[in-house]
C-alpha cells in the first residue's frame, strides 16, 4: 500500500541524519498482521529466508533482467559510477554512536549494499551513473495498533538523465516491481516460523 511521503519525512528515523540533500520517492507499507514492536528483527530474518529475486514472479525477473542488459551495454553499471567511486557511502556520513553497530548482511546477489541496521529501521544503498539511492526499511505502528515494515525509496539523481531515467521507470515500479515485492514480503510473515524451521533444517 502506498503511503504519503509524510509517512516517512514526519517519523524520527535515523536516516534522517544522512540523507538531507536526497529526496523521498516513494513510501510503501506491507501487512505484517499481530507483529509487534520488538519484531522487526524477525521480519528482516523472514525476508532474507523467503529469498530475494530470484524467488519472484517472472515479470519481475525479466523487468531486472532487461534492466541489467541495458546497463551492461551503455555503461550504466561501470563499477566507476557506484558507491565509493562516483559518489561517496552514506556511512561516512554515519553519526559516532551509529558507527559500531551491526551493519547488515550483504551478499553478491543484493545489488543494495547495508549502510546500518538497528532495531527498528535499516538501510542499504546503490549508486550508477543514473541516481545515488537509498532503500529503508522501518518498523512503525499501523493504523490497527499491530506494526508493520514500511520501505521508503530516497534518491539523488544524476542530473538530467537521472531525472528522466527516475520518471521513465515509475510505472514499473508501481505496476509490476512493488506489488510483486508486497506479496514476497507479506508472504514472507505470514509463513515467518515454517520458513525458519525450513532454514534450519537445511542448516
Amino acid at each position: 500500500m502506498r503511503l504519503p511521503n509524510t509517512a516517512h519525512t514526519e517519523h524520527p528515523w535515523r536516516i534522517h541524519e544522512l540523507t538531507a540533500d536526497f529526496s523521498v520517492e516513494d513510501v510503501w507499507a506491507f501487512r505484517t498482521p499481530g507483529a509487534g514492536p520488538d519484531e522487526f528483527p524477525t521480519m528482516l530474518a523472514a525476508m532474507r529466508t523467503a529469498g530475494g529475486l530470484a524467488k519472484q514472479t517472472w515479470p519481475v525477473r525479466l523487468l531486472f533482467a532487461v534492466r541489467w542488459k541495458l546497463g551492461a551495454l551503455l555503461g550504466w553499471d561501470n563499477p566507476r559510477a557506484g558507491v565509493g567511486v562516483r559518489v561517496a557511502s552514506l556511512r561516512g556520513r554515519l553519526p559516532r554512536d551509529l558507527c559500531d553497530v551491526p551493519r547488515g548482511q550483504d551478499n553478491d546477489t543484493m545489488p543494495l549494499k547495508a549502510i546500518y541496521e538497528l532495531g527498528m529501521e535499516s538501510a542499504r544503498e546503490l549508486a550508477n551513473k543514473t541516481v545515488h539511492t537509498v532503500m529503508h526499511l522501518g518498523w512503525a505502528q499501523g493504523a490497527n495498533g499491530d506494526h508493520e515494515l514500511r520501505m521508503a525509496v530516497l534518491v539523488k539523481p544524476n542530473g538530467w538523465f537521472g531525472r528522466l531515467y527516475m520518471a521513465a521507470i515509475a510505472p514499473f515500479r508501481y505496476l509490476i516491481v512493488y506489488p510483486a515485492l508486497t506479496r514476497q514480503w507479506e508472504r514472507a510473515w505470514r509463513g515467518r516460523n515454517d520458513l525458519a524451521a525450513q532454514h534450519g533444517e537445511r542448516g
